[in-house]
């Protein structure tokens, strides 16, 4: 059980800091790839994931994602007696990973104004403010998330194209359902980093949002945990 928490950790770690770096590239000031995009900033947050479950897949199954931890839990795949101990290092590798984007953009950090493009390095911020429809968004895209892990599980597959489909599921949630919300899809992705944005000290960073914090938490756990159950009624 050791050797998987720290693979959840190093994972999440890893996976938050590419994730997270890629949008710091492209929001904040003073940097090469800044304003280049939305492409740029899913085609990386794709090549986040990918590249840990090629590293942990092995190790603890690529999980990184409470809402998949939960899910698996629920529909038999795993041990509930396991979900403390995955979640615990998803959340310690999200904060940890966040930590490290800050000093690695930390000039960049100091140059930019704009609070919300700050906070939107480490956490996601809805286009347009609505709950209600915030939620739907982010538990259809932590839906097609979960389905598509288990289907794509499912698939008999050479060596690397499990993970790297993984990341082509990531890549087209992103490009095609992600804009109204920035598809945090994972809860541990949303609240290691917004608790890093909270605790660090960034020159006006302003306000950690958390009243908006409950729905990249509740909503891909709702979504997850439904995909896992549709599928496992159907198909297994």
């Amino acid at each position: 059980m050791g050797s998987k928490f720290i693979a959840e950790v190093m994972g999440t770690f890893i996976l938050i800091l590419l994730g997270d770096g890629v949008v710091a590239n492209v929001v904040l000031k003073k940097n090469k790839g800044e304003g280049s995009g939305w492409i740029v900033i899913t085609a990386g947050w794709a090549l986040a994931v990918t590249i840990p479950v090629f590293i942990f897949a092995n190790v603890s199954g690529a999980q990184f994602n409470p809402a998949v931890t939960i899910a698996l839990a629920a529909t038999g795949s795993m041990s509930w007696a396991e979900v403390p101990i995955f979640i615990g290092g998803q959340l310690i590798g999200a904060f940890l990973g966040a930590v490290a984007v800050f000093f690695n953009y930390y000039k960049q950090f100091e140059a930019t104004e704009d609070p919300d493009s700050k906070l939107g390095v480490f956490a996601t911020i809805p286009a347009i403010r609505n709950y209600k429809w915030n939620f739907v968004t982010e538990f259809i895209g932590s839906f097609i998330l979960m389905f598509g892990i288990l289907g794509l599980g499912a698939v008999q597959m050479a060596d690397g194209l499990s993970a790297i489909s993984i990341g082509l599921l990531i890549f087209v949630i992103g490009l095609s359902l992600g804009g109204p919300t920035g598809y945090a899809i994972n809860p541990a992705r949303d609240l290691g980093p917004r608790i890093a944005h909270f605790l660090l000290p960034i020159r006006g960073k302003g306000s950690s949002d958390w009243s908006y914090a409950w729905i990249p938490v509740v909503a891909p756990i709702c979504g997850a945990l439904v995909g896992a159950i549709l599928y496992t009624s159907v198909f297994m």
